[in-house]
Order: C-alpha cells, then structure tokens, then sequence
C-alpha cells in the first residue's frame, strides 16, 4: 500500500527564504547606515539651508546629496568641503573659518591637553548630534585606530556650533547648519560615512621644510602623502593603520 506524499517543497520560496535570510545583516547594516539623528533643531536646519544648498551647488555643477569630503587645517583655521562630481572628482565647494580652534599646531596626545585632534577620521550617521550644546555637532571619531595604538586618549572631540571650542573645532551656527546639510544629504544619498582630513597647515614641501626641529615633523609628514594624492588626484585616498603607523593607499 502507497503512502500518501505530501506537498512537495517550492524550491523558490525556500531559495528566496534562504537569501532574506543571508542578505538580512548587510540590509541592517545599510539601514543603520541611512539613519542620521534628528531633532526639531535639525530637521529646521535642514529645511532651510536645503534650497540653499541645492542653488549653489547646481551653480558649480554639482548636487546636494553626493558624497562629501572634509579637510580641516589649523593654520589658517578652515573647514573646506568638496563635493563628488558627476566625473567622479572632488571639486571644492565652500570653505568656512572655524572661529576657535583649541590649543596649538600639532595632534591631540592626552585626555585634557588642550588640543585638537589631527589625523584621518570618519565619521558615521550615528555620530551626528542633533541636540548638542553646540547648536549642531559630529564626533570625529577620536581616537581613532591610529590614536588608540599610540596611546593617545581623549573623547567627545567634535565639530559643532557656538564658536567656542574646549578641544574641538567650533563653527558659527549658519556654517555648522550648511556642512551638517550637506552631510545628511549625502548620508540620505548612500554614503555610510564621510571623510574628515585634519591637517595642521597645508601639506607643502615648503611649510614642512619650515617645520624643521619640531617635535610632531615626523608625524605630519605621514599625513602628508594623504594631502598630496587628494590634491593630484581629486579623490579622496584610502587609509589604513599599520602598526602603529598610517598608510596611504590608492583612491576609494
């Protein structure tokens, strides 16, 4: 006597069942990615500097919601970002003063000294802060790998608003509100996260040279090669720490 059989399995639905289930940790990760904090405060910036934005940039042949780098030097003291054009290069797009800037010329050592960090940083949708003291801020990261193996400590390292600054970069609240836009918007466009470059002044072979004798010239110049390769290459370079060492590699 036959067994009744029963219904056999549909192979596209345990198929499709199988990959949902694979592709769920990478489909977090790039929600987790999209969300950017908000708050009243934010969301009013936003809305206001958007139509802004998106005007200026159209006029320099970009747009609002491509990936963005950032470069900081601390002599002179400015914030420049460069948007990523249709070519695929980094084309400068504004740059704002920082109106203080903690400490001295040279990387950020110990919890409590005073100083700015300098080095390669990102900085992630989770790490904007949308209800600072600041009006608006992101945390850089400090420290990053690099920092942590040098034994460098120090935390809450930002750039934010209200132009006073205890160990960060302070913008005015109309800059902070134009770079924070810019950032989302890029984060809303796909980018996990955006390149923060902190440099002490700009990476020339004449201003290292007239750094002769100082105690950080062997540091700066590891960052140098990260300067030159974005400056030659309008691309935003790879780094990697090696050691206890930065490496730059070809572009993203």
């Amino acid at each position: 006597m036959r067994q009744p059989v029963g219904p056999k399995p549909n192979l596209i639905v345990l198929l499709l069942a199988a990959l949902s289930f694979l592709c769920l940790p990478a489909f977090l990760a790039f929600a987790e990615a999209e969300t950017v904090p908000s708050t009243r405060r934010s969301e009013a910036a936003f809305a206001a500097q958007k139509p802004k934005l998106e005007q200026a940039l159209e006029a320099n042949g970009l747009k609002l919601g491509s990936p963005v780098y950032l470069r900081l030097t601390k002599q002179p003291a400015e914030l420049t970002a460069y948007v990523r054009g249709a070519d695929g290069a980094f084309k400068a797009f504004r740059t704002w003063p920082v109106c203080s800037v903690s400490g001295s010329l040279g990387p950020k050592i110990r919890e409590g000294d005073g100083q700015a960090p300098e080095g390669f940083y990102k900085v992630k949708p989770a790490q904007m802060n949308p209800a600072s003291s600041y009006h608006l801020a992101f945390n850089l990261g400090y420290p990053n790998a690099f920092d942590r193996a040098n034994g460098r400590t120090g935390s809450f390292l930002m750039v934010h608003g209200s132009c006073v600054s205890i160990g960060c970069f302070a913008m005015t609240d109309p800059a902070i509100e134009e770079i924070w836009t810019l950032m989302q918007a890029a984060y809303e466009g796909g980018q996990s996260s955006v390149d923060v470059h902190v440099f002490p002044f700009a990476m020339t072979e004449d201003n290292l040279d007239a750094q002769w004798g100082n105690e950080h010239l062997a540091f700066w110049t590891s960052l140098a090669p990260a300067w030159i390769q974005f400056e030659e290459t309008a691309r935003v370079p790879r780094v990697k720490v090696s050691g206890k060492t930065y490496q730059v590699l070809g572009a993203q």
